[in-house]
Parts: structure tokens; sequence; C-alpha cells
């Protein structure tokens, strides 16, 4: 296509056509209103939460807006709206606009971080890794506390990470030995198999003197590690939701959650602000190094390819943990 310099009207972007079916075509090329900046990307995480839209559920409609749903773009500010102060055209940023996967997208001037001259050339898929710090600040881990993370995916290695580094003792608990193997490299203590639910619960109460651990965080989304996470959990101690549960209802076992007195956190966090604010903390954490986005970000895929980077998020193949879309 032509560069926007010479007063391009269309740009290339994902559509997602039907369940299991993108098509990457010409659209219009958004133009931003009062208030907004528009992006040109240079990349968009696949998230988990895209993987619904993209097996297919009886609520959606199909095709979908162009971009949709990519909302972990980042890239560079090339034009802005009025009533825009603080940006200006060049500026790089990490973006929460929610149709990411092209070669454009406009987003509101308060939803979109400023990335720093440091980060210049590096890979930020902000949103993921705003929502992985927010989730370790819910946690409220403390040093010398005792962490068990379920599930070593993207999200999981970061709270593992980051924990780690605050000077807990991490326990990964994982089905993947791959996954498992991350969770060492990012600092966990201990590592055990997802495969024998009650053989963690075993191991757990070896490693505790029967106590539990201080914090538990549910990085998978399934009933299963739902219920091993209540099992895990000392008393008084705080069980954290992070996974996505996106398959349907749930069932806990109130009798035990009610035994232990637990805190239960919902770690998703909503507010824009907040969001925000995670993502600044991601940058913090990747300028100091705590964070080496090069090795958890493990499949990278052209626009082009987009079909094809949205089915190995579903497949999660031996060695996969985040799928980056480069534009």
């Amino acid at each position: 296509m032509t560069a926007v310099g010479e007063r391009a009207t269309t740009m290339r972007a994902g559509v997602l056509a039907a369940p299991g079916e993108v098509r990457v075509q010409a659209a219009s090329l958004p133009m931003p209103g009062a208030g907004e900046v528009r992006v040109r990307l240079e990349g968009c995480g696949v998230c988990g939460s895209n993987l619904p839209v993209w097996e297919g559920r009886p609520w959606f409609s199909y095709p979908l807006p162009p971009g949709a749903p990519g909302h972990e773009g980042w890239g560079t500010i090339d034009a802005v709206g009025p009533a825009v102060e603080d940006l200006a055209a060049g500026d790089r940023v990490a973006t929460l606009s929610p149709h990411a996967f092209a070669e454009y997208a406009v987003s509101p001037a308060d939803a979109v971080v400023r990335l720093p001259a440091e980060l210049d050339g590096r890979l930020f898929p902000g949103e993921p890794l705003g929502c992985a710090v927010n989730v370790f600040r819910r946690s409220a881990i403390e040093p010398g506390s005792t962490v068990v993370v379920i599930g070593i995916g993207f999200m999981g290695a970061i709270v593992t990470r980051l924990a780690s580094a605050a000077g807990s003792r991490v326990i990964a608990v994982s089905r993947r030995p791959f996954s498992l193997d991350i969770a060492r490299a990012q600092g966990a203590d201990v590592l055990l198999s997802l495969k024998n639910p009650n053989e963690v619960v075993r191991r757990m109460e070896e490693l505790t003197d029967g106590r539990g651990a201080d914090t538990v965080v549910e990085a998978v989304g399934l009933q299963e590690p739902l219920d091993l996470a209540a099992r895990l959990v000392r008393v008084r101690g705080r069980l954290v939701i992070a996974g996505y549960h996106q398959d349907g209802a749930r069932q806990v076992d109130m009798q035990l959650w009610n035994w232990r007195g637990i805190d239960v956190i919902n770690a998703h966090e909503r507010d824009a602000e907040i969001v925000r604010d995670g993502i600044r903390g991601a940058i913090d954490a990747v300028k100091a190094g705590t964070l080496d986005l090069e090795s958890l970000c493990t499949h990278r895929f052209e626009l082009a390819q987009l079909g094809e980077a949205l089915e190995t998020m579903r497949q999660r193949p031996d060695g996969f943990l985040k799928a980056l879309v480069l534009i």
C-alpha cells in the first residue's frame, strides 16, 4: 500500500470471517477523531481470550470488524486528532485498541502508554504484560512467602519471575515439561507436574509441613486447576484467579473455602487506568532486566499468517508460550 504520507486511504487488516477462517484484506484507513490517535502498528500479541471467537461460539457474529480481536498492539503514532495534548506523531506506544491485527489502529489517547527510548526496536505487547504485572500486584506477594503458580504460560511465567524477584519461594505447577523448564529459568524453586493433582497436594504438604501456600495463583482457566488451587492454599491464605475461564460456569468447594477462610481475588482488571499503570510497571521491569521478553515471546508470524498464529495459540505445541503477529 502507499505510505500514509502519500495520502493512503486503505490498509491491510486481518478479518476473522468465520470460526477458524481469517482473511487479510484491504480496509479503510481509520482516521482519528477528537481525543484519539492513530498508531502505525509494529505488532500485536495473540491472547488466550482470542480462542473462543477463533473456535466459534453461538453468541458471536461474523465477520468481525477489521483488526479484531487483536488488542495487544504496539507501534508508533502517525496521526493525532483534535484535543490531544500529551501525545504527538512519532511517539512509540503500547495501545489497548481492540482492532490491532492490522497495519493501523485508532485508539483513545487515554488508552495508549508511551514507551521510553530504552525500548526502541524491542518487542512490547503491553496489554498482557500489564495484566501479568497487575496479577502480581493483586497477589500481594511478600519476601519469604510461599507462592504456587498453577499454569506456566506467558502469564504464569511472568508472575513466577516477579514473585521470585520479590524474594518468595515459588512452586510452579504445570502439565507440560517444557513449561516447567521455563518456570525454572524464571526462578521457580520447585517444579511439580499437574498431571496428578493428588500428588501435587501430597508434595505441597511435605514442602510446607502441612500448612499450605500463602498465595496460589491459578493461571490456567479450567475447572481442575481451580479445584487444585483451593486445596493448596493455607488457612487465611490468598487464591488469585488469573486464568481466563471462558468455557462455561464453574463450581467451587465452598465448604473448603469457608473452612480455610481464604481471600479469593479475581485479578482481571477492567479499569483502564489500572491497566495502563500495569503496563508502566512492565516497562520498568523490562528496563531493569527483570523480564526478558525475547525468551517469553516464543512464536512470531507475519500478518498474512494470522490464521496460523491463532491456530498455534489453540494447539499450544511443545515450546509455545506466546505468539506475536509482526506487521
